[in-house]
């Protein structure tokens, strides 16, 4: 390792033998803060860097710094995060409109927390970096472009990375080795008596959710129907999830699977679970078949088998690990298909093109269902049915 590499991660390191360099502990660490916003698949995406902090300070208190949907998600679940704080709204770190006095408001109490350890994993920094540091904490680590501010360690933020890597690499700045690859939550009872509840029947369940926050990530909604007609021909219930925003294309994806499909358990719970109820859902799916979506990601913490629709390049950053119980159905399209403009530097160097169209229409839903069809007796066969 040269010593440039040494000065940017300040310390000496030991090589991992699962991923990045890991430094040596900090010391007397009983308070951490962790900021990570975003969406569920954020989150989900930092759950194995925190769990590696708690094995690594496991005295230490563990405060997300996050979103209402992460806050909301974690009351009262068991898991390595302590607590949640509601981040205000500030550029780059929670999108809506700035209240100066907010925003000095939860510095003034996160500062009171008088933070051993600060740990960025909210992006390369550029707005990420200067909110970690008015935390005011001890030791703060994180990833950093180069015109970022500089924490006092800090990796170097390439965009096409795996988020799990990216942050089991931030954390492991602070002597926190991976103890898993894979994000894990725990399903309360509740949840699951709410899901029994809202789902009755006993036949396989197939879980389907269309949305996606970039447009040109949704799978079209006849894809999905032809999916769904599949999986209720043979046998299985199928239902619809996802929030307001999905209820149009969840009706629409109900209604053409009951023309192929007359009769069958087709049905849409989109927009009328809770949180809680969405968690308990789809762990009683058999399998969840999805965009790159919040909802996917979620689904694999729970621990239900997924077949997922990816763009290339999200895969990179986003896709499942393991193909034993996940499967990915990639889309290699690389140029806008309306300008043609070149879409695998979006987010990283380029400004996005005004278009929506679907980059992962071509995806076939034939072969989609048969993952699903695999992967549903797999299911079956690990609960014991």
């Amino acid at each position: 390792m040269g010593s440039e590499t040494r000065a940017e991660f300040g310390g000496s390191a030991e090589q991992s033998r699962l991923v990045g360099p890991v430094l040596e502990r900090f010391r007397n660490v009983r308070r951490i803060a962790v900021l990570r916003g975003g969406g569920l698949g954020d989150l989900m995406f930092a759950l194995p860097a925190v769990e590696a902090l708690r094995a690594t300070y496991p005295e230490a208190a563990i405060t997300l710094l996050g979103t209402p949907l992460s806050a909301a998600l974690l009351k009262d679940r068991p898991g390595p995060i302590s607590r949640a704080e509601i981040l205000p709204y500030a550029e780059g770190v929670r999108p809506g409109v700035p209240d100066a006095a907010a925003v000095e408001e939860f510095f003034t109490g996160m500062v009171r927390e008088k933070f051993d350890l600060a740990v960025q994993l909210h992006g390369g920094g550029r707005n990420s970096n200067p909110f970690l540091l008015r935390l005011e904490a001890r030791h703060t680590v994180g990833s950093r472009t180069a015109d970022a501010a500089a924490l006092e360690r800090t990796i170097p933020y390439v965009y096409y990375q795996h988020e799990v890597f990216r942050a089991l690499e931030v954390v492991g700045l602070a002597g926190a080795e991976p103890q898993s690859l894979e994000p894990r939550l725990e399903v309360t009872p509740e949840e699951t008596a709410a899901a029994t509840e809202r789902l009755g029947g006993t036949a396989p369940l197939v879980g389907i959710h269309p949305g996606a926050t970039d447009p040109r990530r949704r799978w079209p909604a006849s894809s999905f129907a032809a999916v769904a007609a599949l999986a209720a021909g043979d046998g299985s219930r199928v239902v619809v999830v996802g929030d307001d925003g999905d209820a149009a294309a969840a009706d629409e994806i109900v209604r053409l699977a009951l023309a192929s499909a007359p009769g069958t358990d087709i049905r849409s719970l989109a927009g009328k679970l809770s949180l809680g109820e969405l968690t308990g859902v789809l762990e009683a799916c058999a399998v969840l078949v999805g965009n790159d979506s919040g909802p996917r990601h979620l689904a694999q913490a729970v621990g239900t088998p997924t077949v997922g629709i990816y763009w290339i390049g999200n895969v990179i950053n986003a896709g499942a690990l393991g193909r034993t119980l996940h499967r990915v159905h990639l889309s290699w399209v690389t140029v806008c298909p309306v300008c043609g403009v070149d879409v695998t530097q979006v987010g990283w160097t380029a400004e996005r093109c005004e278009h929506d169209d679907s980059l992962v229409h071509a995806v076939r839903p034939a072969d989609v269902y048969e993952d699903v069809r695999e992967l549903t007796a797999t299911s079956l066969l690990l609960r014991g049915r």
